[in-house]
């Protein structure tokens, strides 16, 4: 038992980072849900309206599932994080799982740990429990976000454990394919793939009619069956429970049975090695990221194909006064436009294109960690060079990402009836560059100086300046606050022009930033984990 407590404790220290990051936005998220709401419609009449317009669109379901009581304010948050914030806990339950599980293989460790005496299923035991304890902890920043905001504590706590729940279902979905996958990247790629299955059958449930029964096929369904605040269902839980063991069980016998540093779908050592892509940094920096870079463009193709789709939804009466002057401030459009309409969803592009840059620049630090870059550069191959190969391959993947969202998005506008021109949403696309490229000099940067604080520095900047800048004008901070933020200085393309001396100014700065981080990560020391 001490063993496992001891494990336990280890495995939540090493997702500290992930954990508190999501724990930070679920928290802020459920507040400014609520507050919106309240101040947005303070009226019963207001209230009416709304739920008249959009309690039924059905292009709006597929954000957020289907409404059941837009008339409260506990209704609309449960409504509206139940939607969202679901999918963030299923992406967190993915990713700590693997780290805790086939990352610790695919770096050595838990070899190290099973020549001590501790025997696999303590071993097991220890990182899932680690994990739980970060669920534990997404649910108490969710709870505390809601009860900052007046709602009711029991309300709160149950909405807060819906997302727990959904959290912990998709860990016993990573802790499977932890065990089935040879390596992490393919681990996370197969519960990627799991929680985009799981979603789409979500959304048909809520779009179709008929197809409503599917709801049930999905942890992602269950959450919105619980319905907090709108007549609970908590043996519905008792789902998410089976769910949950019957998974866990499965993984844990796998585990007991094979190879350490294998998977169960390993390949055969007699088939022939794959070379490809692997005669240069660059090429093997591909081949270790295209399952990530292939689960970013689904999600951006997707969300794309969403945005074209509402572009042309929002109606002037389905707003009322205060958020109209709200989205003045952010940024000067009209939502009732397309083009107003689309400028502010591709805010959601730059921010999510500068989260992927960030994420090579970790990437690359978690080469460092696991120690392979000692082999690597024991190869006549300059530190600089890789790094910049990496910092290439970033650029270019990000470059990809921001067009494939834009000829995606007026695809869709297109498809919906609503002329939008290509060559504007082209050039929203590019928007998403100059800020990315921004923040990957920054983590670059601090790759260099900070090699251990890289996720933290990299993901906790960039999500704070983004919070800032949206919320901050919506909560009416002063203009001179709002400023330090770089997406103040972003163009709402394709409602309005590109902001060039600005964007210029971000390239620069991010140009410059990676041009010191390559200079101080030449000289450094390489560091593990």
């Amino acid at each position: 038992m001490a063993a496992t407590r001891a494990l336990a404790r280890r495995a939540f220290a090493d997702g500290r980072t992930r954990t508190l990051s999501f724990a930070a936005f679920f928290a802020v998220m459920a507040l400014i849900q609520v507050v919106g709401y309240e101040r947005s419609y303070p009226t019963h009449a207001g209230r009416v309206e709304f739920a008249r317009v959009w309690g039924d669109d059905v292009v709006v379901r597929i954000f957020y599932g289907v409404p059941h009581d837009l008339l409260s304010t506990g209704g609309y948050v449960a409504w509206r994080i139940g939607g969202t914030l679901a999918i963030f806990a299923a992406v967190w339950g993915v990713f700590a799982a693997v780290r805790a599980l086939r990352a610790e293989e695919d770096a050595g460790r838990a070899e190290l740990l099973l020549a001590a005496p501790i025997a696999r299923g303590t071993l097991f035991g220890g990182a899932i429990l680690g994990v739980v304890g970060g669920a534990a902890v997404l649910w108490a920043a969710s709870w505390a976000g809601l009860l900052a905001g007046g709602l009711a504590a029991g309300g709160s706590a149950y909405l807060a454990l819906a997302l727990a729940a959904v959290a912990l279902a998709f860990v016993a979905v990573g802790a499977v394919v932890s065990q089935l996958a040879p390596t992490r990247r393919l681990a996370l790629g197969a519960g990627m793939a799991a929680m985009l299955v799981a979603l789409i059958l979500r959304i048909v449930a809520d779009t179709a009619g008929s197809l409503a029964w599917m709801r049930w096929a999905t942890p992602l369904g269950w959450a919105e069956e619980l319905r907090p605040f709108t007549g609970p269902r908590p043996a519905v839980l008792l789902l998410f429970a089976a769910w949950t063991v019957a998974l866990l069980a499965l993984a844990a016998a796998i585990a007991r049975r094979r190879d350490v540093g294998t998977g169960v779908l390993s390949t055969p050592d007699t088939e022939a090695p794959r070379l490809g892509l692997l005669g240069s940094s660059g090429g093997q920096a591909l081949r270790g990221e295209y399952g990530t870079l292939l689960g970013w463009a689904a999600g951006i193709g997707l969300f794309a194909m969403v945005v074209g789709l509402l572009a042309d939804t929002f109606e002037p009466r389905a707003l009322s006064h205060s958020i109209r002057e709200s989205i003045h401030r952010v940024g000067g459009a009209s939502l009732t436009t397309p083009t107003g309409a689309l400028g502010f969803y591709f805010l959601i592009f730059v921010f999510a294109i500068g989260l992927f840059a960030c994420g090579q620049v970790s990437a690359a630090r978690h080469e460092e960690a696991a120690s392979r870059l000692e082999t690597l550069f024991a190869l006549p191959l300059s530190r600089r060079r890789w790094l910049l190969e990496r910092l290439g391959l970033a650029v270019a993947a990000a470059l990809g990402l921001a067009l494939l969202a834009a000829v995606l998005a007026w695809a869709a506008a297109l498809a919906s009836g609503t002329h939008v021109s290509l060559p504007r949403l082209l050039e929203a696309g590019l928007n998403c560059l100059p800020s990315a490229v921004l923040f990957l000099g920054i983590a670059t940067l601090a790759f260099a100086l900070v090699p251990r604080g890289t996720a933290l520095v990299a993901y906790g900047l960039i999500s704070v300046l983004f919070c800032w800048y949206l919320f901050g004008a919506i909560l009416g901070a002063p203009a001179w606050t709002l400023d330090l933020s770089p997406y103040q200085h972003v163009g709402l393309v394709p409602a309005q022009g590109l902001k060039v001396p600005e964007a210029l100014a971000m390239l620069a700065g991010g140009c410059l930033a990676a041009l010191i981080g390559l200079r101080a990560f030449a000289h450094r020391d390489l560091l593990g984990d």
